[in-house]
């Protein structure tokens, strides 16, 4: 059995996403989005983390840190 971080990277286009709260709409379908900290590629089913404000995804809990960090948030 694979875990999430065993998994083949995502083939196929990239998604447009519309990231609202709790939850995020496909605006353009595709197989991923991209990290805005780090540029992984994160399928659409492995998305947890995003920003409402910026329209961004995460890959993590650290890229998120990272981000608003950069911004001057924290």
């Amino acid at each position: 059995m694979m875990n999430i971080n065993e998994r083949l990277p995502p083939s196929g286009s990239e998604a447009l996403v519309d990231y609202g709260h709790g939850e995020f709409r496909v605006v353009r379908p595709g197989a991923f989005v991209r990290c805005a900290v780090t540029g992984a590629a994160i399928r659409l089913e492995d998305l947890r983390y995003w920003s409402v404000d910026w329209q961004e995804a995460y890959a993590s809990p650290e890229a998120v840190l990272l981000r608003v960090r950069r911004a001057g948030r924290s």
